[in-house]
């Protein structure tokens, strides 16, 4: 006969908890590397292209008022 640790009923569910919030670290860590890398993508990708339109150019006649941040309750 084999002599099994066992472990009492509260250390198993702290050692549940504990691997639940080690494997919740690993994937939040997995997240963050890929989403790091999209970005780095992004930026080398972006390095060489131009804005598609022409930067606009203001005249006195083509001045519209801005809305405000009240503008719905200005009635």
């Amino acid at each position: 006969m084999t002599n099994r640790v066992t472990y009492a009923p509260q250390d198993f569910k702290k050692m549940c908890q504990q691997a639940e919030r080690d494997h919740e670290s690993r994937k939040l860590l997995i997240l963050l590397e890929r989403v790091k890398k999209q970005i780095a993508a992004r930026r080398d990708s972006s390095v060489g292209v131009d804005s598609p339109k022409p930067p606009a150019t203001i005249s006195d006649a083509g001045l519209t008022r801005l809305p405000s941040r009240l503008a719905p309750f200005e009635r």
